[in-house]
């Protein structure tokens, strides 16, 4: 093993565990003013009267409140004059109002009273003829509006929504990075820990409970334990793996801080790696070089994706999707939610600017024998770009 593999027992991981001192501010109520008066500016430049967001990472990147979706509409309606209205339960309103950021008039319907109408009235109130729907927001919530707008009113709110959230702010910049500092040590002594015969669903356990104790919101996001060819499928297989000498580990796991997403992959070996394994190995962390060094501002999203191909379509792998190669994009946007826009992948010309966040992943596929994933975020500086975390040096020296 090396000094960064299988060196410690589990007691001395523990002891490493301790809340997290230098801690990230929350957001301000001055920045979600700012996003407020941002989303109204593009809503101008759109003709859109009227935006709508529910429950979920856009409630909460505009009005604070960390709820999920749920069959009741909980929703902002923002105009382009007057308070944003929150539209909820009305026995939910104590609960809202414990989390909520910003000032905000209510319209609150009963049980049985149809949510929607409150949205119509409201925009009627205010002279709003369209509405631009939250992309995230449920089918079911577009029907209900069918029924009190014209259709051709609704449109999408995608290019409003995303044009906010996609350049994060210092404040963002800095919960992204605490999330990311956090479950970097967390994979560290999920490294330190490996030992002949572990199982998969220990390390999981493991890395959950680590998240827990340095303070992460809710312990991990999500967790990929892979061993063997099981590291081979880009999200894994189920079943608990017991690890072994010579196999490759691929961990993929994240948490959030103030619903702030981390998500880090790391793929080491359990002992000496084959020579067929460091050779992918080495072609990856290459094509992950290579896709960061493309990013600048201007340069368009898809260019990043086409980077990183070109490393390995010269090593021989793909083209395109086909396999031994590149089975899915190079990276994806991150920030409340773990998957948003912009996205690397082809056929996205969003042009990359200051602020942007996203994933570099460009993981090598070998089907039946084993697959190398490395990621690490990056944020877009006026330059160039900048790593959360410092990425793997050597397959059997996974930390920088």
């Amino acid at each position: 093993m090396s000094t960064q593999i299988g060196h410690l027992g589990l007691a001395e991981a523990r002891a490493q565990l301790r809340p997290w001192t230098q801690c990230a501010p929350a957001i301000a109520g001055a920045e979600y003013q700012q996003r407020i008066e941002r989303a109204r500016a593009l809503m101008r430049a759109q003709n859109v009267d009227a935006l709508l967001v529910g429950a979920g990472p856009s409630l909460r990147y505009f009005a604070g409140v960390p709820w999920r979706a749920s069959e009741r509409l909980v929703a902002l309606l923002l105009t382009g004059a007057g308070d944003p209205l929150l539209v909820c339960p009305a026995f939910e309103e104590g609960s809202l109002d414990a989390v909520l950021g910003i000032p905000a008039a209510k319209r609150l319907w009963e049980e049985h009273e149809d949510p929607h109408a409150r949205v119509a009235q409201a925009m009627a109130e205010r002279g709003a003829r369209t509405l631009a729907l939250d992309p995230g927001a449920a089918f079911a919530v577009h029907t209900g509006l069918r029924a009190h707008l014209d259709a051709r009113a609704i449109v999408d709110a995608a290019p409003i929504v995303d044009a906010c959230r996609s350049a994060k702010s210092p404040a963002e910049l800095a919960l992204i990075q605490q999330a990311c500092d956090m479950t970097l040590l967390v994979q560290r002594l999920a490294a330190g820990i490996a030992e002949e015969g572990i199982g998969t669903d220990t390390l999981v356990r493991f890395i959950d409970e680590a998240h827990r104790a340095l303070g992460a919101d809710d312990g991990s996001t999500f967790c990929m334990v892979q061993f063997g060819h099981a590291t081979a499928y880009p999200h894994g297989i189920p079943g608990v793996q017991r690890l072994r000498e010579g196999d490759l580990v691929l961990i993929d796991t994240g948490c959030t801080v103030q619903g702030y997403h981390s998500d880090i992959t790391r793929t080491w070996s359990f002992g000496r790696a084959g020579d067929a394994a460091r050779h992918i190995w080495d072609l990856e962390q290459a094509a992950q070089a290579a896709a960061f060094a493309a990013v600048r501002p201007g340069v368009a999203c898809e260019d990043v994706d086409a980077a990183a191909r070109r490393v390995l379509e010269a090593a021989g792998l793909g083209p395109g999707y086909r396999l031994p190669g590149l089975p899915h994009r190079t990276g994806h946007g991150c920030g409340l939610a773990i998957h948003e826009a912009p996205y690397l992948v082809r056929g996205d010309r969003t042009p990359l600017a200051p602020g942007m966040c996203a994933s570099d992943e460009p993981m090598i596929v070998v089907p039946g024998r084993f697959g190398v994933r490395l990621e690490d975020h990056f944020h877009v500086t006026d330059d160039g770009a900048r790593w959360f975390t410092p990425p793997s040096p050597a397959i059997d020296r996974p930390f920088a």
